[in-house]
């Protein structure tokens, strides 16, 4: 039976992709004034960032034991192994409780072969850990070796971005209130990256336009033949600056192949409204460790 890919809503796929390699895709939830929503079925990104504009705080909630049994039952039930590629643990319990519900069905279906990655990736750079398992299914390979290549693509998976807003971030504790009372005042952006599944800042820089120069500057610097590979680009509610990102990479980099989406409701919810990130394959590993908890998957 075909292996089936599963990921969660942080993973910002656009649901052209989703369709095309038949990726289950499970949401967390957006509270926004105590009504809850799906992340990408009952509420959109454009929608969060509408309430983010009128004032409204959001926040999220991760998947439920409950849904995770719901999802990964029936797989079970029919014997159809399946592969989770996660949302980094460093930044959601939801890897955890996935493992967890895993292990626990694993006991009643012995022969079951299923697995959870902990990308440590997030947005659309999980987004492309999840394309690399689609591509690796697509191929034929069996889950034991689609295990392996997906750990190295998300190894080397690097996220660079920048906000608008840091309250936002100040209110996840990212950087400080006073930080980023100074940061609004004085224009400075944030230039950060994800280290091995956190978020972490590389530089502060005045001016959007400098912004955008620093996170090309730190792919060419960081990059493994970027001419060859697709480059990720999400934006939070700011196709602009998407497009402008896109025009600088192609102009300085020679890059070609791009995959472009808006951030979805979950990560938008904690960096606002305005932003853009790019994501690529690196030269060192980013992630140095990637876990992975499976169970009935045979070595070779």
């Amino acid at each position: 039976m075909k292996l089936k890919i599963l990921t969660d809503s942080t993973s910002d796929l656009p649901i052209e992709l989703v369709h095309k390699y038949d990726i289950q895709v499970m949401p967390l939830v957006v509270n926004i004034e105590d009504e809850e929503y799906l992340d990408g079925v009952t509420i959109q990104p454009a929608e969060v960032a509408a309430a983010i504009r009128a004032g409204k705080v959001p926040s999220t909630t991760q998947i439920t034991q409950a849904r995770f049994q719901e999802t990964f039952q029936p797989l079970a039930e029919k014997n159809q192994p399946c592969l989770y590629v996660a949302f980094s643990s460093k930044m959601s319990g939801t890897c955890q409780t996935g493992a967890m519900v895993l292990s626990q069905l694993a006991e009643q279906y012995p022969e079951w072969q299923a697995a959870v990655i902990d990308s440590r990736c997030g947005s659309l750079g999980q987004g492309m850990v999840v394309l690399e398992a689609a591509r690796q299914v697509a191929r034929g390979k069996p889950l034991h070796a689609v295990i392996e290549a997906v750990k190295q693509y998300a190894s080397h998976m690097e996220h660079l971005f920048t906000v608008d807003d840091l309250h936002y971030l100040a209110r996840g504790g990212r950087v400080s209130q006073v930080s980023a009372v100074f940061g609004s005042l004085l224009s400075i952006k944030p230039v950060l990256h994800l280290a091995d599944g956190q978020l972490l800042p590389i530089d502060k820089v005045r001016g959007t336009a400098k912004t955008y120069q620093r996170i090309v500057s730190l792919m060419q610097e960081r990059g493994l033949a970027l001419k060859e590979q697709r480059i990720g680009i999400s934006h939070a509610n700011d196709p602009e600056a998407a497009v402008h990102l896109e025009e600088l990479i192609r102009e300085r980099l020679g890059c070609t192949e791009f995959l472009v989406n808006e951030i979805g409701g979950v990560i938008g919810a904690h960096i606002g409204v305005g932003g853009v990130a790019a994501f690529f394959q690196g030269r060192e590993p980013n992630n140095p460790e990637i876990p992975v908890t499976t169970r009935g998957v045979p070595a070779t």
